[in-house]
């Protein structure tokens, strides 16, 4: 099982959690992310948007999609807590292959719980962060614990600066532009503020690997793509998709930048177009075999 985790901006929004070992039934259509229970929410960005990509990514390929495990938050830190309380009681009982983390309010204290019930498993399982998870595993000092971290150029910059507590506070001498990356990167390494893989979003997507820059994404290039908000949640997406279907986390976070890529270049987006319209479009270049996205995933 692979369990994504993360909130909805609803107050109103009561937490919803996996359905035991059964595969998610979620699905996804116009007007909306068909949750289990019967509830419906939109797909505009944030959490929504990063499980309708893994789900229609599982789908296209044939293999036991994510699990959701979601709560509602706008700010106040209340649902995220209550998921981390949930989370932490029932992993023993999950025993999950991997976790993908998005927007979660940042609690220090909860993440180090959470994090020590995760050690405490028989078989620990693979880790993604991305979004408001990704600072708070940034913060606790444990980015190492995670398989992969999914930052845009501005949060790696935040990845780099040892003292800030969250994006908003990075020092300004740590320019977040894509010519830094490598001295970005490598301040983040030094402070142990990053795991060995990334896929570091942009105008050009940069995949480390162990440490090391595997590959740069930059082709096709549509610059529409870098306003339309949810764009870098699809990547996230796609990522855990390709991991919920076994690929190496190398070859997973390449391939899910180009097929990114290859989904702007198909739908030939403009700033104004929702996100949802782009995620409904991915089984038209989604590939149906293994062997097609470990071509995809090839430096």
């Amino acid at each position: 099982m692979w369990i994504i985790a993360g909130t909805i901006p609803d107050p109103d929004f009561s937490l919803l959690v996996p359905e035991g070992p059964a595969p998610c039934s979620a699905s996804l259509s116009e007007a909306g992310l068909h949750l289990p229970d019967g509830r419906t929410v939109p797909v505009e960005r944030g959490t929504a948007a990063l499980a309708a990509t893994a789900l229609q990514t599982c789908a296209a390929l044939g293999c036991t999609p994510p699990a959701l495990l979601l709560a509602g938050d706008t700010g106040s830190g209340s649902g995220s807590r209550r998921l981390y309380a949930w989370l932490e009681k029932a992993l023993p009982a999950l025993a999950p292959r991997g976790l993908t983390f998005h927007y979660l309010f940042p609690d220090v204290d909860w993440h180090n719980r959470l994090l020590l019930a995760v050690r405490e498993l028989e078989n620990a399982p693979l880790m993604v962060a991305d979004a408001g998870f990704m600072y708070v595993a940034k913060m606790s000092g444990y980015a190492d614990a995670y398989e992969l971290f999914t930052p845009d150029v501005g949060e790696l910059a935040f990845l780099a600066d040892e003292k800030a507590p969250h994006p908003f506070y990075t020092r300004g001498f740590l320019l977040a532009e894509e010519q830094n990356i490598p001295v970005l990167l490598a301040r983040a390494q030094e402070h142990g503020n990053c795991p060995a893989n990334l896929i570091i979003k942009g105008k050009a997507d940069h995949i480390i690997h162990e440490g090391r820059l595997h590959a740069v994404v930059d082709n096709p290039s549509v610059p529409a793509m870098e306003c339309i908000g949810g764009t870098g949640d699809i990547v996230t997406g796609l990522v855990t998709g390709l991991l919920c279907a076994g690929l190496p986390t190398a070859t997973a976070a390449l391939a899910a930048a180009r097929l990114a890529r290859l989904l702007a270049a198909y739908c030939r987006p403009d700033p104004s177009t929702p996100v949802s319209r782009l995620i409904a479009a991915l089984p038209e270049v989604l590939p149906r075999s293994r062997d097609e996205i470990l071509a995809l995933g090839r430096a």
